[in-house]
C-alpha cells in the first residue's frame, strides 16, 4: 500500500459506484477470486473525467447528470491529460464548497492508493487500518481504475472465504462447493491432510521413547486425550484471535512482548482452573496420588507452553510476510501433540522418581 502526495493540476475521474454503466456483482453464487487474488482482479476501469477548469458547480452538474439511482460516489479522482493521479476530491466538500470555486482548490493532495498486482491481503490490511470505502488503483504514477464499495466488499469476502479456508487446512475451492466433485475435493484435501498425518507421526515416536514410564503406571495413557486436547484447544482459541487482532491491526510483533504478558497470564488462570477439574477427575478415576499430581502439572505445564507457541508463530509469520491464517488450527494442534507428550512424561519422571 502506498500514501502518495501530488501536486499536479489534472481533470476529475468519478469512480462509478453510482454512475452509468458500473459493473455491478451482484450474483451470489459466484465462486471468489482466489486464483486472482489482485488488486486488478477486483477494480473498475469505468470512471468519467471532468475538465479541472470547470467550477466545483459544473462539476455538482456533470455528477448529477451520472447518477443512477444507486449509491452516491464518497471521492472523486483528480488526474491530468495524461491520466497521472494529482489528488482526491471528497463528494461532501464538493457539495458544500462555493459554485465559483475550481476543483483544484479544493481537492486534497495526501491519498492512499492501490498498484494492480497488489496483492488482495495487502489492500484487505489497508482496509482494516483505514476504513476507506474507495480506492484509486496507480501505476507508475497514472489512474489505471478504482475500488468501488461493491468491489472492496467482494475483496473482503473472498478474503475472508480463503482464510477460513487455509485454517482448517484444506486448499481453497475454484467453484460453487455443490458444483465440485468428490475428486476435486479428494485433491483440494489430500495433501494437507497427508502433511498433518506425516507431523502426527512423531507422536509415535514420543509415545515409544517413553514406554517404560507406560508400563511403570499404564493409567498414565488414561489421561493422554484430554492432556494434548487441551494444549490444542487452547492454542487454537489463541491463534484464532492473534490472526484477527492481526488483521485488525491491533497487534504486531513490536507487541510480542505485551501479547505474550497477556496470554500467559490468562493461560495460567486458565490452567489453574482446568487442572483443578483435572485433579477431581483423576481423583474419580481412583488413580494413585503421583498420577493425579503429573496430570495437574502437566495441565498448567502444557496449557502455559501452547500459549507462548501460539502467540509466538503466527506474529512470526505476519513479519516475514506470510499470511498467518495458513497457521491453521490442525498445525497448532498437532505441534502441541507431540511436545505436550514429551512435557507429560518428564514430569511423569520427575514425579514418580519422587514417590519411587
Amino acid at each position: 500500500m502506498t500514501f502518495t502526495t501530488q501536486n499536479k493540476a489534472g481533470s476529475v475521474a468519478i469512480a462509478q459506484s453510482a454512475m452509468k454503466g458500473a459493473r455491478l456483482n451482484n450474483n451470489n453464487t459466484q465462486q471468489p477470486k482466489i486464483d486472482d487474488a489482485t488488486v486488478s482482479a477486483y477494480m473498475s476501469q469505468s470512471y468519467l473525467p471532468v475538465s479541472i477548469a470547470d467550477s466545483v458547480a459544473c462539476v455538482k452538474k456533470n455528477l448529477i447528470e451520472h447518477l443512477d439511482g444507486e449509491q452516491i460516489p464518497t471521492y472523486l479522482f483528480v488526474v491530468d491529460q495524461e491520466n497521472y493521479l494529482n489528488g482526491i476530491l471528497s463528494v461532501k466538500s464538493l457539495l458544500a464548497a462555493d459554485e465559483g470555486l475550481l476543483v483544484s482548490d479544493i481537492m486534497r493532495h495526501n491519498y492512499f492508493s492501490v498498484a494492480p498486482d497488489q496483492s488482495r491481503h495487502d489492500v484487505y490490511d489497508l482496509i482494516n487500518h483505514s476504513g476507506l470505502d474507495m480506492i484509486p488503483v496507480v501505476q507508475f504514477g497514472k489512474l489505471m481504475g478504482v475500488l468501488r464499495p461493491q468491489d472492496i466488499a467482494e475483496l473482503i469476502e473472498d478474503e475472508n472465504t480463503l482464510d477460513a479456508q487455509l485454517q482448517g487446512a484444506t486448499t481453497p475451492l475454484e467453484e460453487p462447493y455443490l458444483a465440485t466433485s468428490p475428486i476435486t475435493l479428494w485433491r483440494k484435501r489430500v495433501v494437507w491432510l497427508l502433511m498433518l498425518f506425516v507431523a502426527e507421526a512423531y507422536t509415535g515416536t514420543v509415545l515409544k521413547a517413553f514406554e517404560e514410564q507406560l508400563e511403570a503406571a499404564i493409567s498414565l495413557a488414561f489421561f493422554i486425550p484430554l492432556l494434548i486436547g487441551t494444549g490444542g484447544n487452547s492454542g487454537t482459541q489463541i491463534t484464532s484471535t492473534l490472526v484477527r487482532a492481526m488483521a485488525l491491526g491491533e497487534v504486531s510483533l513490536r507487541n510480542l512482548g505485551a501479547v505474550l504478558k497477556k496470554e500467559v497470564s490468562t493461560s495460567f488462570l486458565v490452567a489453574v482452573t482446568i487442572g483443578a477439574a483435572a485433579l477431581i477427575r483423576a481423583w474419580i478415576l481412583g488413580v494413585g496420588a503421583e498420577v493425579t499430581i503429573v496430570v495437574s502439572l502437566t495441565i498448567v505445564a502444557i496449557t502455559m507452553w501452547s500459549a507462548i507457541v501460539s502467540s509466538i508463530i503466527p506474529m512470526v509469520l505476519k513479519k516475514l510476510k506470510v499470511d498467518p491464517a495458513v497457521v491453521s488450527a490442525p498445525f497448532i494442534a498437532t505441534f502441541i501433540d507431540g511436545t505436550g507428550l514429551i512435557i507429560y512424561f518428564e514430569i511423569a519422571k520427575l514425579v514418580m522418581t519422587e514417590f519411587a
